[in-house]
């Protein structure tokens, strides 16, 4: 595996909202220039040859995973907050590839794996996709996560995605439900919170929550993932200020010619220790129904710890990888019994 912890915290530090490379000057990425050729998303027209509506879903989410090259960008739109100064466009890229981790009629595991131009790889953000959901683990304030029950006009036929950390720690969730018109699949979300994106928490001190509607949609040439954010001060559960809308609209291009050999060989190499990781989050998050993380926003102590892991996986036997993983969840996670405060 071609990683070292110097490079993974170097790498960490450019990712924006989910992933990217960090770009010139010229605002144009590394990822311009190296060699790929744009093709068509080879699982869209499994799409639309099946008539069942929950397996056309299914399909629709499965057709996110493949090789990609990705745009990020992020631009601020409407201020809400009377004096407030637009900030710059948010503009990069990088490549991915997209796993299937999981893939059963009702919870769909998907990994993201980030690769730059010169054969680094960088576990991303997983999301994980449960067909009619009646509860959903959700942001609720600053490093502070709470199972929530769903009601019912949100459960019939709908699809709850939650969204993970690239440590797997839980990140934002959302519930909508799919529409196979106009020739794409779509999925909106309801509105949910959302923690200060990565791209933003080593920058920004004046909001430190994000109020989210994401769309995603499949298409023959991959897959878009938009954002309609709004960029928010909050004091404990209460809105102090909204400061600005925010679009962001992340393009996911399906290609070849890129060598992502590198991303799988990691995969191969390290996808037992993060289930296990997986699993110990899991553990946590179902004891009780809030979860705190004792870490700064940036969660740096937990993605250091297990990023260096999985790079020592293969001279780590089993059980050393298991007390490892609970020695650092222990350290910087709570799991409380408590009532929803809703």
């Amino acid at each position: 595996m071609k990683t070292n912890t110097a490079s993974l915290l170097l790498l960490l530090t450019l990712l924006t909202g989910c992933a990217s490379i960090a770009s010139d000057d010229n605002n144009t990425t590394s990822a311009e220039k190296i060699d790929y050729t744009r093709v068509t998303n080879p699982l869209f027209a499994r799409i639309g040859i099946v008539s069942d509506k929950a397996e056309k879903d299914r399909l629709a989410i499965l057709g996110m995973q493949g090789e990609y090259r990705v745009d990020f960008n992020f631009e601020e739109t409407v201020l809400l907050k009377p004096g407030y100064s637009k900030q710059d466009d948010k503009n990069t890229g990088g490549f991915e590839t997209v796993v299937v981790v999981k893939e059963d009629p009702n919870h769909i595991v998907l990994q993201h794996l980030l690769v730059t131009g010169t054969g680094y790889v960088v576990k991303h953000w997983r999301q994980d996709w449960f067909f009619e959901a009646t509860e959903r683990f959700e942001f609720v304030e600053d490093q502070t996560w709470e199972r929530m029950s769903l009601p019912d006009e949100k459960i019939a036929g709908h699809w709850t995605q939650s969204v993970y950390e690239v440590s797997a720690a839980p990140s934002y969730c959302g519930t909508g439900v799919w529409n196979h018109r106009y020739g794409v699949s779509t999925w909106t979300s309801d509105r949910t919170w959302r923690p200060l994106p990565r791209r933003e928490y080593t920058k920004r001190s004046d909001y430190n929550t994000i109020n989210a509607e994401n769309r995603h949609t499949v298409t023959s040439h991959g897959w878009t993932h938009e954002q309609d954010n709004t960029k928010t001060r909050r004091d404990g559960r209460d809105t102090a200020e909204t400061l600005v809308r925010e679009f962001g609209f992340n393009d996911y291009r399906s290609i070849e010619g890129f060598d992502f050999e590198p991303a799988y060989d990691y995969w191969r190499k390290t996808e037992d220790y993060w289930a296990r990781v997986r699993s110990a989050w899991d553990r946590r998050i179902d004891s009780g129904q809030r979860l705190k993380l004792k870490t700064t926003v940036d969660g740096m102590p937990i993605i250091v710890a297990t990023f260096e892991h999985a790079e020592n996986v293969e001279s780590m036997s089993e059980v050393e990888q298991l007390d490892a993983i609970e020695t650092v969840l222990d350290e910087w996670t709570v799991s409380e019994q408590l009532v929803s405060e809703r």
